[in-house]
């Protein structure tokens, strides 16, 4: 990575998810615009991996605290972890 993208990443770990979605789709219309000279394409190209990786990793966290609430015999409330597949 060029250092303009080591200079931005440290602060990933700062952003929310809605946060790191949002600088994200800014890159992507950037990059699809096609308007960007080819050295600012890869760096915003490099940060938008990073960010990709971020929200990726941010899902999983989520997904991980998801429990499914399960209503037993005798009416016994319970939680257990949810099933996604």
């Amino acid at each position: 990575m060029t250092d303009a993208s080591n200079a931005t990443d440290g602060d990933l770990a700062g952003l929310s998810f809605e946060q790191a979605l949002a600088e994200l789709e800014k890159i992507v219309s950037e990059l699809e615009s096609g308007q960007a000279p080819l050295e600012r394409s890869i760096d915003i190209y490099e940060r938008g991996a990073a960010l990709k990786a971020h929200c990726e990793k941010k899902l999983e966290a989520a997904r991980l605290k998801v429990e499914k609430i399960v209503l037993g015999q005798g009416g016994a409330v319970s939680a257990e972890p949810a099933d996604f597949a």
